[in-house]
């Protein structure tokens, strides 16, 4: 009798020349079964003649023939016999052909024959040459470890006629032993095919007696085997036949190499031990070789990431040293600038000016009341606001800001106060308001100067009452926050024109800040254009260019109406056309052209005040064209001296002698002293 049997996942054929074979999970069942459904003595297949009978030993999930459970039924080729979790399909009484494979017989003294196999032919010593052979195949091909590992485990079963193999190695560095004393690493039946839940399919006692005595095993019938007797595995996992050979690495037993066939008895005999354990030292060769290239390519990668590394650092170290004076001036400014107790993080000026707004901003920090920084565009109103904030009382809090230009009236109140679900064609569910968002912390409302006197008034009822609707909603919301207003507008002269609110006025304007502009502040320019390069160095990741006296010259005699928005923008542009220095060409033509054109008309300015103020006496003209050209150098400079003379063309000592000649050098005393 010949069938097919299908057993989670695992598909073999087995035949028997005997007339009655009894199907189950016992151990003196002939067709031992290892599923949990299927009963101890579940059913048993009788010959009659030339015709086959299954009958149900009254089995508690009951025998199935083709969907049909049945008590006695006669099989046909083909039919389907379900043994509870379990597909046996009978093939037939022929005996296989010719070139089919046998089981191994061990001769006519054995009782019981064990089953006829689907695996391939017993072995030969073309087959065993073959698969060494394959093995060292392996060795020389580039493969990864992965893929040797299944190899020398297929290469195993094929060697053996196995049903499934296993192999199991000592954890390596960051691994951890799963299996006993083994981690398991591969785990394959003859159809080389993954075994699935592999650390449930192998005796975890075999491989550890295996692993403590160094020596391989052989069992004929495990179930039976009195050197197994008391390993729960063998009998929980109905095993039969098994070989295991230790893998020996440098001396020392460092993994298992398991073969079984849970099926069929005697499957294996001495040749198949003495074959695995030659194996088993040819497969410690390709795994020993396998780690050694696989640490060479480990350490290799390891050097080459050390050697980017360093390349890194080089270039960081480099880029360090090429900004060390711009690094140290900055830093020196921070010294210098004596900011108190309070962080002004992104704030950069040295100037009088700047220092009374870090005086001014100081005294604010403490306070709850609303703040309106005025001033041009570009000068920082943004940072002075989150200045505040992160320094205030409400750090901890949220801080929102909005651009009260950017936004019509209709989004601009969708944003500040929020809306309810259907207030407005769009408004598919309810949106939280900037407002409410806030609350609790800091509001930032930009260019305030551009919101329309409806919004003017609808913000104004928020200051005073200290709640707001929410657009279509019919109930109000209390909300506390710290208002921050910024225009560059000039809000007083609007008041006075009627285009803004006098009460929002009064309720914004209880504290005030003006930023000055850049070129009220031309000594801060060299220290911001440094600190500004740098970053914008960074932020391209590029070395910093050197900025030289004659380009930082022509920076300070620029007006910048943008002021430091112009001026980041500029440095940006610079990171990207200058190389290691930056020339005066690579300034753009406004900067440029805007410094002639402002000096031509410093000139013809000077010229008229001539012509009214000189009259026609030559040495009196010359006179004072000579005081107000010095004037106007030490205006465009900043006071620096140094850089006026050079701008003029003389030496400093010249400069200065003509300074006490017209008297500017007491009254440049005066005015510095006041």
């Amino acid at each position: 009798m010949r069938f097919t049997v299908n057993e989670e996942g695992t598909r073999s054929e087995v035949s028997f020349e005997r007339d009655a074979v009894v199907a189950g999970r016992a151990v003196e069942c002939d067709l031992r079964l290892a599923n949990a459904r299927v009963s101890r003595r579940h059913a048993r297949f009788e010959r009659l003649e030339d015709r086959v009978w299954v009958v149900d030993l009254q089995a508690a999930n009951g025998t199935w023939v083709n969907g049909e459970r049945v008590v006695r039924r006669e099989l046909r080729v083909g039919d389907e016999v379900l043994l509870g979790g379990v597909r046996v399909s009978f093939q037939g009484l022929a005996r296989p052909r010719l070139g089919d494979t046998q089981a191994l017989e061990l001769g006519a003294e054995l009782e019981d024959e064990g089953y006829r196999t689907s695996l391939p032919e017993p072995r030969s010593e073309r087959v065993a040459l073959h698969s060494y052979a394959r093995l060292c195949a392996q060795l020389l091909a580039p493969h990864d470890t992965p893929a040797l590992l299944r190899a020398v485990v297929d290469n195993a079963v094929e060697l053996v006629h196995a049903e499934r193999g296993f192999l199991l190695l000592s954890p390596q560095a960051g691994e951890r032993a799963e299996f006993g004393s083994f981690a398991l690493k591969v785990a394959r039946s003859h159809e080389r095919l993954d075994v699935p839940l592999p650390h449930t399919r192998l005796s975890k006692g075999v491989t550890e007696k295996v692993y403590t005595s160094g020596q391989a095993l052989l069992s004929v019938d495990a179930g039976r085997d009195e050197r197994l007797s008391g390993m729960a595995s063998v009998e929980d996992l109905r095993l039969r036949s098994i070989v295991c050979a230790p893998i020996r690495i440098e001396g020392r037993v460092e993994g298992v190499l398991y073969v079984d066939h849970r099926l069929q008895e005697q499957a294996f005999d001495e040749a198949d031990l003495e074959a695995l354990e030659l194996y088993a030292s040819l497969a410690a060769l390709a795994i020993l070789s396998r780690r050694r290239v696989d640490a060479l390519q480990a350490k290799n990668a390891e050097l080459e990431e050390s050697r980017r590394r360093i390349a890194r650092l080089n270039d960081e170290l480099g880029r360090k040293v090429r900004d060390r004076d711009s690094e140290l001036a900055v830093a020196r400014s921070e010294l210098a600038r004596e900011r108190s107790r309070h962080d002004y993080t992104g704030i950069v000026g040295l100037s009088d000016a700047m220092t009374q707004v870090y005086s001014t901003l100081d005294r604010y920090m403490d306070s709850d009341l609303p703040v309106l920084v005025s001033g041009e565009s570009g000068t920082g109103k943004e940072l002075v606001a989150r200045a505040l904030h992160r320094n205030g009382p409400r750090k901890e809090r949220p801080f929102v800001t909005e651009n009260c230009a950017a936004l019509p009236d209709a989004l601009l109140e969708s944003e500040l106060f929020g809306h309810a679900k259907g207030a407005f064609t769009g408004a598919h569910k309810h949106k939280r308001g900037l407002l409410e968002a806030a609350d609790g912390g800091t509001l930032f409302l930009d260019e305030i100067g551009d919101m329309s006197p409806e919004m003017q008034k609808k913000l104004l009822r928020v200051l005073q009452e200290g709640e707001f609707r929410p657009v279509g909603a019919d109930s109000v919301q209390k909300v506390d926050v710290r208002l921050i207003a910024a225009s560059h507008r000039d809000l007083a002269a609007m008041v006075r024109e009627g285009s803004f609110r006098e009460d929002l006025y009064y309720r914004i304007h209880v504290l005030h800040v003006r930023l000055p502009a850049l070129r009220e502040r031309r000594d801060d320019v060299p220290v911001l254009a440094q600190h500004l390069l740098t970053r914008a160095a960074r932020d391209a990741g590029k070395p910093a260019p050197y900025l030289g006296t004659d380009v930082v010259a022509a920076l300070c005699a620029y007006d910048w109406p943008g002021n430091v928005r112009e001026l980041e923008n500029e440095m940006r542009r610079l990171v990207v056309l200058a190389g290691d220095e930056v020339r005066p060409e690579h300034l753009s033509a406004t900067v440029l052209e805007r410094r002639s054109v402002r000096l031509a008309s410093d000139r013809v300015q000077d010229a008229q005040g001539l012509m009214v103020d000189g009259g026609n006496d030559m040495k009196s003209a010359v006179a004072d064209l000579e005081r107000r050209s010095i004037e106007a150098a030490l205006l465009a400079v900043g006071g620096n001296k140094s850089r006026a003379a050079a701008e003029l063309g003389i030496s400093r000592f010249a400069l200065q002698r003509k300074l006490e000649k017209y008297g500017l050098a007491a009254r440049e005393t005066d005015e510095g002293n006041s």
